[in-house]
């Protein structure tokens, strides 16, 4: 039994054929992008569609209609879990990066006789260090005073 498959409309009833001789073999398909009828139990049949050697999909044609199911593809879905992972990790250090920071400076209350209270701020220090970062390394001073 061999169906007859129309792209663009509703497929046709399969029409029973005689059933070939014993000693008969089956003629191969002929190779293109529509595979061999692949009938199924009952009123069913699949169109196996191949694109340069690789399946994309198939059609089913079943209780007379015709619909196109494609082919997931392994390599398809480990990018776009590997599409999905590195959106997530993106996500995630965005995340970290832009969470809010503590305030540098704590509660401003008002102190006894009229002082500004800063509480939670470390200590000023006493006399600006406007050395570079090596004579700090080597704790060298200045020769002349400044004023």
């Amino acid at each position: 039994m061999t169906a007859i498959f129309n792209p663009t409309g509703p497929a046709v009833t399969p029409l029973p054929r005689p059933a070939p001789p014993p000693a008969a073999t089956p003629a191969p398909a002929p190779a293109g992008p529509v595979g061999p009828v692949l009938e199924l139990p009952g009123d069913a049949a699949l169109v196996p569609v191949n694109r340069d050697g690789r399946p994309v999909g198939v059609f089913v044609a079943a209780g007379g209609r015709v619909r196109y199911r494609r082919v997931v593809e392994p390599d398809q879905l480990v990018a776009a879990a590997t599409g999905a992972f590195a959106v997530a990790a993106l996500t995630a250090a965005v995340a970290v990066w832009s969470r809010r920071r503590l305030p540098s400076v704590g509660t401003v209350t008002m102190g006894p006789g009229g002082w500004v209270s800063l509480r939670g701020v470390p200590a000023p220090q006493l006399r600006p260090d406007h050395r570079p970062w090596w004579a700090r390394l080597l704790r060298a001073r200045r020769l002349v005073v400044d004023r």
